[in-house]
């Protein structure tokens, strides 16, 4: 005999299951969007990337700019300085996102580096006078288009996906901008081999062109536009190899529910703090102490007091921060002296006899450089095998630099010139792009934009000293020779310095100052290691309670 109500309550479970399944699929297709969408994203920035990182190619054309403008190489490092320079000013890009849509602001960053770039290109193929004082304010709106178009890239990944994949995504979309002076040097060879003034042409058309190309995923990345896919089919094509070997790493279930972001309001933060937020922060208390005692290094390196890791740290309270200023030296001394050289490396080709090879070099340089991002990309996936902070990391990259600078003093040939400009790609590169990801874990995921640009205030500083070293060298041990432009009939006196005289005393204080590098990574590696193991212990002991519950 049949309970009273079993059928009714039966065929209730029933319905209920079955609106479980429903539930299921539904969420299902919003997940495989959400992962569309964020894939479109990243390729779109990758893209972005791979053709807006114009200020590597300057040692491309700066020999020609020098002798169009009739200037000392003291003058032509102010140039380099002015492009560095423009990148402090990137707080302009975090303000116009208060007023601007994030696409309206990609496409003033285009326009500025079309207008910069063709006034430059101007000056080297026509026939009038371009005043100097032009030439540098040019330079500076250049250099800061390129920092807007970072800072985009930059909010688009961390808009987009969640803490536990925002470093492999930032890692992946800068190592990209390694890549832009090989591109170049390519499209250059095929247009006009010859001709420096290519390199400019393109600077000013190929950035603004991506980012019309990019255009449509950004738009489309906040609907559920069925045409996202038509989208993708544009912009994936740089991603295919970075995306096979590290799939497998991407969340595909949609941004991390503990770290809610935010999509649409520019003036919120990014990253919405709650409570599984904070229970995910390391408490570390001062460890290192006991282990100093006696040591004259003890101040430093053991008073490394972690409230918690990931903490928010307003400007006011960076700049008070000790580890904020290893940090800042580690850079200052390090990737740093790796864009300088980058920009003087047309005048050591050229001072050394191989200016037929500069092209060569340029790839070379570009190569590793994108190597080296990518490698940046390490400890996020291989967290689960090797327990190095990524602290840790940003000090071993640092070790190639000072050994390529001393291998270059002691030696400078063709073969030894490679392999330092090799050296010295790989070690910057991976330091450029894993600085975003270290200062969003040590001082706050939510303050990262204006920390970074705080942080990167270091990159015009060392540009005009470490450039006016090279230069002093460089013009103290050169002469006074007669040239005559091609383009305006024009004849001027320059200096121009050939041998290993030329370079050798800069790149003996180089690997000096590159030491300084390593050893301030090393002490600030020592202060973090403890709130790093402490982290990875607690997110440990949680997915074990996941699992266990």
């Amino acid at each position: 005999m049949a309970q009273p109500g079993r059928g009714g309550e039966e065929g209730a479970g029933m319905a209920e299951v079955e609106g479980q399944r429903h539930e299921r699929r539904r969420n299902g297709d919003g997940g495989r969007d959400e992962a569309w969408r964020r894939w479109a994203m990243l390729a779109a920035t990758v893209w972005i990337q791979a053709l807006t990182g114009t200020n590597f190619d300057f040692s491309a054309y700066s020999s020609a700019l020098k002798s169009s403008l009739g200037v000392s190489q003291e003058a032509l490092n102010y140039l380099a300085t002015a492009s560095d320079l423009g990148k402090a000013l990137g707080w302009s890009s975090g303000l116009a996102l208060l007023h601007m849509p994030l696409h309206a602001v990609l496409m003033v960053s285009a326009a500025m580096g079309l207008a910069a770039y063709a006034v430059q290109y101007y000056c080297l193929v026509a026939s009038v006078a371009v005043p100097y004082p032009l030439v540098f304010l040019v330079c500076l709106i250049a250099g800061c288009s390129i920092c807007w178009f970072n800072t985009v890239c930059f909010v688009l990944c961390i808009r987009s996906f969640s803490a536990n994949n925002r470093s492999l995504a930032l890692s992946l979309s800068i190592s990209f901008n390694g890549l832009s002076a090989a591109f170049y040097t390519l499209f250059a060879n095929a247009l006009s081999p010859s001709s420096p003034a290519v390199y400019l042409l393109l600077n000013a058309i190929l950035p603004f062109g991506v980012s019309i190309l990019a255009l449509p995923a950004i738009l489309l990345c906040h609907t559920n536009d069925s045409h996202l896919q038509s989208a993708m089919v544009l912009l994936a094509l740089p991603l295919i190899i970075p995306a096979c070997s590290s799939c497998s790493y991407v969340d595909t279930d949609g941004p991390d529910p503990a770290s809610p972001l935010n999509h649409d309001d520019p003036h919120k933060p990014l990253l919405i703090s709650n409570n599984h937020q904070m229970e995910s922060n390391a408490m570390v208390q001062k460890p290192m102490e006991h282990r100093t005692q006696g040591n004259c290094c003890g101040t430093i390196v053991g008073r490394a007091t972690w409230r918690r890791f990931g903490e928010e740290h307003s400007a006011k309270k960076l700049i008070r921060c000790v580890d904020f200023w290893l940090y800042y030296t580690a850079y200052f001394c390090g990737a740093t002296v790796g864009l300088v050289y980058s920009n003087n490396l047309g005048q050591i080709a050229q001072s050394l006899q191989q200016q037929s090879q500069l092209t060569m070099l340029l790839a070379v340089y570009s190569s590793c450089s994108f190597f080296g991002r990518l490698l940046s990309a390490l400890p996020d996936i291989l967290h689960r095998k090797v327990s190095l902070a990524r602290t840790g990391w940003l000090a071993a990259a640092l070790v190639p630099m000072p050994m390529a600078f001393f291998l270059m003093w002691n030696q400078q040939d063709a073969s030894t010139l490679v392999a330092g400009t090799a050296l010295v790609g790989l070690s910057s590169g991976f330091i450029f792009a894993a600085a975003v990801s270290v200062t969003s874990e040590l001082f706050g995921p939510n303050s990262v934009g204006v920390n970074h640009n705080i942080l990167i205030t270091n990159i015009p500083l060392g540009s005009l000293l470490y450039g006016q070293i090279a230069a002093m060298v460089y013009d103290g041990n050169g002469q006074k020779m007669t040239v005559m432009d091609n383009s305006t009939g024009t004849v001027d006196t320059m200096i121009v310095c050939m041998g290993m005289k030329c370079y050798s005393t800069t790149f003996f204080l180089w690997a000096c100052i590159t030491f300084l590098g390593l050893a301030s990574s090393i002490v600030l590696f020592i202060r973090t290691k403890p709130a790093y193991a402490a982290a990875a212990s607690r997110s440990s002991c949680k997915n074990l309670h996941q699992v266990s519950s």
